[in-house]
């Protein structure tokens, strides 16, 4: 069954962009690739079919000895002491000028773009992460639970970049970690 959703993520997500609505997908015009390696937690999403259920998500990158990425996903169905789910993916930078859009890949060489829309710059603390669509949106954090008011400010920029905000779930987080 995952191998199926990931069919349908890798082939169908770059059509979905091409008819979404406008949303401002403009990325971080800095990004020291080194600070962005390591687990991030997953605050929240916007709902899909590929994450649907899903709690403790978190996100583990890590460069590779090429220059690619990479990425460990991971989250538990349904509560969190239901069965573990890991995919294993990667990443690449393709452009060095526009460095905050990358390309993540969990199926052969389908790549899907992966948008860093707004990135603490001081600490690497939390991160909006968009895509090629508007149905797709996450944010991250380097720890189980934000401060509501980080949270509320990235909904609020969020909101003002186009994305309909109410699509957002929340994903309980493991707080022992």
């Amino acid at each position: 069954m995952r191998t199926i959703q990931l069919i349908f993520f890798a082939i169908v997500l770059p059509f979905v962009g091409i008819c979404s609505s406008r949303v401002d997908k403009t990325t971080v015009k800095k990004l020291d690739i080194e600070r962005y390696m390591g687990k991030w937690y997953e605050i929240a999403r916007f709902d899909h079919k590929f994450e649907r259920g899903k709690v403790g998500v978190t996100t583990y990158y890590s460069l590779n000895d090429d220059g690619t990425i990479l990425v460990i996903n991971s989250g538990y169905d349904g509560s969190l002491d239901g069965e573990l789910d890991v995919a294993k993916g990667k990443a690449k930078q393709p452009n060095p000028k526009s460095p905050g859009q990358l390309k993540v890949s969990f199926f052969w060489s389908f790549y899907e773009q992966y948008n860093i829309l707004e990135l603490d710059d001081n600490g690497y603390s939390y991160a909006l992460i968009g895509s090629s669509s508007d149905k797709y949106l996450w944010i991250l954090s380097r720890t189980p639970q934000m401060a509501q008011e980080t949270l509320d400010m990235l909904i609020q920029k969020a909101k003002a970049r186009g994305y309909n905000t109410s699509n957002f779930v929340f994903v309980e987080q493991n707080t022992a970690d």
